[in-house]
């Protein structure tokens, strides 16, 4: 089985941009490959004539700071990510979910951009990207836009973005700042590199004592048809004192307002209710620990 006829490498995005249009739709963009040959492969995805690979386009793989933000390309790969000390430490659930995203292997030439350009519901740098309240930046008909992470996810797999004529290039970051930080951490399955039944990050921001959440946003995945934020679990944390009171009616708020379904391919509706509650016992504690102390080590990197 022939799986494409062409593959261009162009060195910046309008050559990039020009031979998509070129291919009128028989194109595809490539980052690392790890979801799109697999598609390929199994017959989900009708094989392109051409795939135009966006990983020598020096804009998409730029790693920077600007002011209090991070900007990061879509083709930068998930070991870059985790190997970046600034994202580590004002970042930090960003590190701890792309740290887990398959193996070694994976990782080095997997892209986050290429996770979030397939809009698959389940994605750990996704959940993480949501909580970050990152925005991203793509050609859409042409035309360079920035949008908050969220639009870019229609449906299960469904994105705002057309593969064959759209490119996604870079991600805006808000970096924490003091009494700020994040966390991830997710429920898998033991085999190693099967899909996680359940991810979450949080971040947190403290009010000038350091005793009382000033704002959080969560963020929990797969539960919803597209990532979303839990807003009720949010609203819970809002004004309330850190502590075990407080993270109990979170995970009350999270029961009343999420109710994950069952997957053949994941867990029981049941059991994955119940991992809503280890998982915000666990990253919620641990993202007002390091908004207080102001330090933040990434966990788990590497390890599943």
């Amino acid at each position: 089985m022939t799986l494409w006829t062409h593959y261009h490498t162009p060195s910046s995005l309008d050559d990039a941009l020009a031979l998509l249009q070129q291919y009128a739709g028989r194109a595809r963009v490539i980052g690392g490959g790890t979801d799109l040959l697999l598609d390929i492969r199994h017959g989900t995805l009708t094989p392109p004539d051409a795939l135009i690979d966006i990983t020598a386009i020096s804009e998409l793989c730029e790693v920077t700071q600007d002011g209090n933000y991070l900007m990061l390309g879509a083709g930068v790969t998930h070991t870059r990510i985790v190997q970046d000390p600034l994202i580590a430490a004002r970042a930090t659930c960003l590190v701890e979910s792309c740290g887990v995203v398959g193996g070694p292997q994976v990782r080095n030439v997997g892209t986050l951009g290429g996770n979030v350009a397939h809009a698959l519901p389940a994605g750990d740098g996704t959940t993480s990207l949501v909580a970050l309240d990152a925005e991203a930046e793509a050609t859409i008909d042409g035309e360079r836009r920035w949008l908050p992470i969220r639009e870019l996810f229609v449906g299960p797999g469904q994105s705002l973005l057309d593969a064959t004529r759209d490119v996604l290039i870079r991600f805006r970051i808000p970096l924490s700042n003091e009494r700020e930080a994040s966390a991830f951490k997710r429920i898998m399955r033991p085999q190693g590199v099967a899909l996680p039944i359940l991810g979450c990050a949080t971040w947190v921001r403290l009010d000038p004592s350091g005793a009382r959440f000033e704002d959080a946003r969560v963020c929990i995945g797969p539960v919803a048809q597209v990532p979303a934020r839990a807003g009720a679990v949010e609203a819970a944390l809002r004004g309330q004192p850190i502590g075990a009171e407080t993270v109990e009616a979170a995970v009350e708020a999270a029961r009343s307002s999420l109710s994950p379904r069952t997957s053949k391919y994941r867990a029981t509706a049941t059991y994955r209710q119940e991992m809503i509650d280890v998982l915000l016992r666990r990253v919620l504690p641990l993202a007002a620990q390091r908004a207080r102390t102001g330090e933040a080590v990434a966990e788990g990197v590497g390890l599943e």
